[in-house]
């Protein structure tokens, strides 16, 4: 039985992901238009309805908490709120528009700009992940509820790696080379990606393009809860609610195990990255 804190708060959380899952569902594979917005990153009327969506819904629930989206104007009087929503209405747009499935719903909680609970609903296969801070990560897939935990391989090299498919990068080869990995697997959605690893599925994820506050914290709080460990390429925890919500280093998600190693190897390496 979980505990009542934040009960209401995932309750919430869930109904809404649920609800965009099928605003956007209504939109796929009926080839509507792209847009680009700022840094060439596509848009489509799924990503602004499904925001919108989850934007009214979150502020009637919580009307005095802070709000950050994707796709809405950034209101800055977030940065005087002690509990901030953060959500990426359609993570894996890309994957969206080339219709492999790979995309997600994700919303996050952050409380002193940590992550304390985080959703993220693929609803093109009706796989989601849950989790609050201190009560565990779960997925509900196919009618079953599991407890997730990270792996508990020690080794790097025997690790399975997980990287993007849309923003592949040169500077994933040459980590991998480093850790002694033989390939990686590639699919869409950071959120889809760090899902692999809190389930035990993969136990690493590397990343060196540019994220956003929305990208990371659901994800982020699912890890956590999984027992999994992640940080910039630098070995730092993320912070959330910031000013600038631009995250330009990078991103190591692991099982924990040999994450501090993991940092340090790809550190001579952290200058050929994409950020």
């Amino acid at each position: 039985m979980r505990s009542e804190a934040l009960q209401h708060e995932l309750d919430v959380a869930l109904g809404l992901a649920h609800e965009a899952g099928m605003v956007i569902m209504g939109y796929y594979q009926t080839g509507l238009a792209v847009d680009l917005k700022a840094g060439d990153e596509p848009v489509t009327a799924a990503d602004r309805a499904a925001d919108s969506l989850i934007a009214e819904g979150l502020r009637t629930a919580f009307p005095d908490d802070g709000l950050l989206t994707e796709e809405a104007e950034d209101d800055l009087s977030r940065l005087d709120k002690e509990r901030v929503w953060i959500v990426d209405p359609l993570d894996g747009t890309t994957e969206f528009i080339n219709e492999t499935g790979e995309f997600a719903v994700q919303i996050a909680l952050t409380l002193g700009g940590r992550a304390v609970l985080g959703v993220v609903y693929q609803p093109a296969k009706g796989r989601l992940f849950h989790a609050v801070q201190g009560q565990g990560a779960y997925q509900v897939f196919e009618g079953e509820t599991t407890r997730m935990r990270v792996s508990s391989q020690p080794d790097p090299a025997q690790m399975c790696l997980v990287a993007s498919r849309s923003h592949y990068s040169p500077f994933v080869d040459l980590a991998r080379q480093a850790l002694g990995i033989p390939k990686a697997n590639r699919i869409g959605s950071v959120g889809l990606k760090v899902g692999l690893v809190a389930r035990a599925a993969c136990d690493l994820y590397l990343a060196t393009t540019i994220s956003k506050e929305w990208d990371l914290c659901a994800p982020h709080a699912l890890l956590m809860e999984a027992g999994g460990v992640l940080t910039n390429l630098c070995g730092e925890v993320l912070v959330y609610n910031k000013r600038d919500v631009t995250e330009c280093t990078g991103l190591v998600a692991s099982n924990g195990l040999a994450h501090d190693q993991i940092v340090e190897t790809l550190a001579p390496l952290r200058d050929k990255a994409e950020w």
